[in-house]
Formats: structure tokens, sequence, C-alpha cells
């Protein structure tokens, strides 16, 4: 990784925190893993104007709405159907495009950009005191998850929607956080609280 242009945004945020920290440009480059010229011609500006890397957009608007046509003729495929049919119609993706695609509405998009925007200039100070969490249901028993159901918003009680399902299934839920300062890492099984201290 030697061009600015490949830098992400994440790194030009670090590297201008770093710098206002009295870094070098060095010990920069080593702190995030690129040349020490990429820093450099990004504290100078001479990146500006730079043709853009990165992938494309892999799909048009035309073929978004194709996928939506998919689902809404089987509100139950598996991620991994819906892929195939949206292949077979001429829209090469990956899992986690479709993914994309179907989860995320422009409202959800929308709040990650502002998210993200409020945050791009922090410190690493700052996002060191930040933890991110993440859970997982691991279930016991055959057949309890049921289907996916891809509905759209106020779609929740319509028939098309609704399968039935066991109403208490064996499982396991955990719980994991993460982040620069933690000891500890709280999970629960069967909804018991558990603390595994590192």
């Amino acid at each position: 990784m030697g061009k600015t242009a490949d830098l992400t945004a994440v790194q030009k945020a670090i590297i201008d925190t770093l710098k206002r920290e009295g870094k070098t440009q060095k010990e920069i480059s080593e702190r995030i893993g690129c040349s020490q010229s990429a820093v450099s011609r990004h504290l100078s500006g001479k990146s500006v104007g730079r043709k853009k890397c990165g992938k494309k957009r892999c799909t048009t608007r035309r073929g978004d709405r194709t996928l939506r046509k998919i689902v809404e003729k089987d509100q139950f495929q598996t991620l991994g159907d819906l892929r195939k049919q949206w292949t077979e119609s001429g829209v090469e993706t990956s899992r986690a495009t479709v993914h994309r695609r179907v989860l995320l509405n422009q409202k959800q998009r929308q709040k990650r950009l502002t998210w993200a925007t409020e945050k791009q200039h922090w410190t690493v100070a700052q996002w060191s005191k930040v933890l991110f969490s993440d859970e997982s249901k691991f279930c016991m028993s055959f057949g309890n998850q049921g289907a996916r159901v891809w509905r759209k918003t106020g779609e929740k009680e319509m028939p098309k929607c609704l399968k039935s399902s066991v109403k208490y299934p064996q499982s396991v839920m955990v719980w994991e956080l993460a982040g620069q300062l933690s000891t500890v890492i709280p999970w629960s099984v069967n909804h018991l609280p558990v603390v595994l201290a590192l």
C-alpha cells in the first residue's frame, strides 16, 4: 500500500489524529501499516484530485428493483436462494451485497451515514473508550428457528409474512463486548449472566 488513494477514510482520519497528537510521519506509517510517503502525501494535501480507487457499485437501480420483485414472490427464501435467482436475472453479486440490498432501507442507510459523519474526526483517545457489542443465538433443537421473513415496514402481522414456530426452543444466547480497554467479556447461557475475566 504505497499510494494515498489506497488509504481508507478511517486510515486518513487516524493519520490526522496522530499528527495532531505530535507523532512523526514515520511513527504514523508504522502504526497504521502504510508507507511514509503515503502519509506525507495525505498530510501535504497532494492527494486531492487523485483518481478514486475502490470497487464501483455492482448493481444498478434497475437491478435493485429486480431483487425486490424476487423477494416479494416468496418472502421465506434464504439468502442463497435470493442470490441465485438474482444472478439468473443477470446481476452477478456476492451474498453480502444481497444482504445489504434486502435488509437496509433508505432511513437505516441515512442513520449509518449520519453516525459515521458525526464521528469522523474523533481522536484515538475517544475511540479507546468505545465498546462494540454483538450477540448470537445458537439453537440446540432442530427446526425451531424458522425461515427468515423478508418484509417491508408495516407487514409484520400480514398472513403472508407469518409461519408457525416452536415458542420456547432450546437455545444458548451469547453476548460479546470488544474494545481497546475491555478486560472482561460478559456473556450469558440461557439468559443467566456470566463474566469471563481476561
